[in-house]
């Protein structure tokens, strides 16, 4: 990261900054939060997620304040701007872990307002629209989302009090969920995850990381996450073996070099490529970079300096 652009703090630093000094208690059920794979501890949320939720506290509480007196100056009527949180990095870097821990202590340290979290999985094209324009094998780059419905998604949302729907994806049919939608009504805060939510796509007049007040990218090495993607792929494979209904149900038969040559091809093709040339270069649009190492060990957080 640039120095210029960021200040770094080791883990050891980081777990000492509190507002008021008081910690974060634990999650129950932290394990049900945890993604696939991913490792997460009660001391990780307590020296990672306590600080972050104690800054991010300060962020939202400023920008009610800001939202409240500009609809003031304008004679407005007043209504809830939501506050909106991107979170993004390279498919199994542990996103998704990341977005669930924050909704939660989110709904704890604001028990009275609306939190929701939402995937930009969702806005993927259907398989049969990717087939149709020849572009299966380039699912999750850019071209595989129809943006100009996330960003409509994403005006509606910030500013309306209109109800916004968004389409649901399923992992476990790796399809958009045909007719089911998910509604967010006038929510207060809304954590929106996703490999591309940090993107410039060309020819846009907006992007989607401009309606967000705070952004997060979840960083590691990767030969690391490649290791991450392989025993998570693993994983999929055993979960779906008795399941004819779960897409990667498949591979039931496969060998275990087969598996491998298969891992092999998506990881090279697709998620090593993607990451490379449009993932990892959005890492610095972040306002606050959590860094992984082995066994998804968070060892650093950069934070922006402006």
């Amino acid at each position: 990261m640039d120095s210029k652009t960021f200040i770094r703090f080791s883990r050891e630093e980081w777990q000492k900054f509190h507002q008021d000094g008081t910690e974060i208690e634990p999650i129950e059920q932290l394990a049900e939060l945890v993604s696939l794979n991913d490792r997460l501890s009660q001391n990780d949320v307590r020296a990672i997620y306590g600080p972050m939720m104690h800054y991010l506290d300060l962020l939202i509480q400023q920008q009610n304040k800001a939202n409240q007196q500009k609809q003031a100056f304008f004679g407005q009527e007043n209504r809830t701007v939501p506050f909106i949180i991107g979170i993004s990095g390279s498919v199994a870097v542990g996103k998704s872990t990341t977005a669930r821990v924050l909704h939660q202590l989110l709904e704890r340290l604001y028990p009275h307002k609306t939190i929701e979290l939402m995937t930009t999985d969702g806005f993927l094209y259907p398989n049969a629209e990717l087939e149709r324009r020849n572009i299966m094998h380039r699912k999750g780059f850019p071209e595989s989302y129809d943006m100009q419905h996330l960003l409509d998604f994403m005006i509606q949302l910030k500013t309306t009090n209109e109800p916004a729907a968004f389409p649901v994806y399923s992992h476990e049919i790796y399809d958009i969920v045909e007719g089911e939608y998910q509604v967010m009504n006038q929510p207060d805060i809304v954590i929106v995850e996703g490999i591309n939510v940090l993107q410039l796509p060309e020819n846009q007049t907006i992007y989607v990381s401009q309606f967000f007040d705070f952004s997060i990218y979840v960083d590691a090495h990767y030969k690391k996450i490649r290791q991450w993607f392989y025993e998570r792929f693993e994983m999929h494979l055993d979960n779906a073996a008795s399941d004819p209904e779960n897409y990667y149900y498949r591979f039931r038969d496969y060998t275990e070099a087969e598996r491998i040559e298969y891992a092999d091809e998506v990881w090279y093709t697709i998620n090593h490529l993607n990451l490379l040339q449009y993932i990892l270069p959005t890492r610095e649009r972040a306002d606050l970079i959590i860094h992984k190492t082995d066994h998804h060990f968070i060892d650093e957080i950069f934070i922006r300096k402006y």
